[in-house]
């Protein structure tokens, strides 16, 4: 996997962005922040002290805070 997505089950822009890059054939890991203890302080950690979902977390061990699908390709594109 190129990166984990963290995300909640009642995230609205997790859904939008989950259904966008399935339709592009991008695969990821996601991570329930609300259901794996210790991965809500990850999220934390990247975004200033809040739990801003979906949170992705690439392989070069940068991250985007609710981006567009646009944006994660053009990532891929770069690892």
């Amino acid at each position: 996997m190129s990166f984990v997505m963290y995300s909640t089950s009642w995230c609205g822009y997790c859904k939008r962005l989950k259904s966008q890059l399935a339709d592009l054939g991008i695969s990821f890991e996601e991570i329930n922040i609300e259901e794996v203890a210790g991965t809500a302080q990850i999220v934390e950690k990247v975004n200033g002290g809040n739990q801003t979902v979906p949170t992705l977390v690439f392989s070069d061990g940068s991250a985007m805070t609710n981006p567009s699908a646009k944006q994660v390709q053009e990532k891929l594109a770069s690892l």
